[in-house]
């Protein structure tokens, strides 16, 4: 099984218990979201614990291993598990209802990297992970302040085409970013304070607007109108989120975290050099912000 070749440079570790007031907010996007795992891993590093995470897909599952304090968690999952069949694989779709085994995350990893459940249950810090839910084609918002949120981040995880919905309750869901790619509208309506807005591509980016792939959507999901809707306008309200937020920035009001230059990394990248790479520009792109960072946050 191939692995990163410098698998050991990822600091693997528990952050401290300190709490740093304020909130991020994750985009998604699969593999892409190993940027913001090394955005994650180096604010742990220094001991920049914020007190609220809102993640969407990819989002949600860094979010996870960030309010756990499990540092190198995710990076090392994808490093040296993307090519294990156990974590990824077309088999998973007929077993684990997705093409990753989401299973392999939360309970085999557990006996390389214990996951630390106690931290994540807290009362004391919050992720909220976004959901899509398939009847009414909106977003909901999960917590771990209930035992609702290994399914939700799953769900929140689980890409449309290649994955099954998750059952939650009565209502099914999939990615978040079906209905909303960008937490940042919430944040703001929920009067979340020092947003710190980590995404997983440049600022100037902006999802180009076509009617590709719709045929499809309404084939694969014609029992469910509602959410074949949000997926028709999930593009438009990612620019719109993605201007409102570029905005906010220069106002110095929200503080920006985003690739410093672009790497194309696909949804299901296999290229771990690549991968790796991504990860590294988090990293560092987050170290060369660290001082304006503090200043935002208040940290002396």
């Amino acid at each position: 099984m191939k692995e990163y070749k410098d698998l050991d440079k990822i600091k693997i570790g528990n952050a401290t218990n300190d709490i740093t007031e304020g909130t991020l907010c994750l985009e998604g996007g699969a593999f892409r979201g190993i940027y913001t795992a090394g955005v994650l891993d180096f604010l742990m590093e220094n001991g920049i614990n914020l007190r609220t995470a809102i993640g969407v897909s990819a989002g949600a599952l860094n979010g996870m291993s960030y309010i756990s304090g499990n540092m190198g968690r995710n990076a090392y999952c994808d490093l040296k598990h993307r090519h294990n069949k156990r974590w990824i694989g077309k088999r998973h779709i007929f077993k684990d209802g997705g093409i990753v085994n989401f299973n392999f995350y939360f309970t085999d990893l557990q006996k390389e990297i214990p996951f630390n459940y106690d931290r994540l249950y807290n009362q004391e810090r919050k992720l909220i992970s976004v959901v899509t839910n398939m009847r009414t084609g909106k977003p909901e918002y999960f917590d771990n302040h209930n035992s609702l949120i290994l399914k939700a981040t799953k769900a929140s995880s689980s890409m449309p085409f290649v994955s099954e919905p998750v059952k939650i309750l009565d209502q099914k869901y999939l990615d978040g970013g079906c209905a909303t790619k960008l937490p940042i509208r919430y944040a703001l309506e929920k009067g979340y304070k020092k947003i710190v807005f980590v995404g997983t591509r440049p600022m100037t980016f902006r999802r180009e607007l076509n009617n590709k792939g719709e045929a499809i959507t309404k084939l694969k999901y014609r029992k469910y109108p509602k959410f074949v809707e949000a997926m028709k306008n999930t593009d438009r309200l990612y620019n719109e989120d993605m201007d409102l937020i570029a905005d906010l920035e220069k106002k110095g009001e929200i503080f920006t975290i985003c690739p410093s230059k672009y790497i194309e990394i696909d949804r299901l990248e296999t290229d771990l050099d690549k991968l790796a790479s991504y990860y590294w520009l988090g990293y560092n792109d987050c170290k060369d912000k660290l001082s304006d960072l503090k200043k935002y946050l208040d940290i002396e």
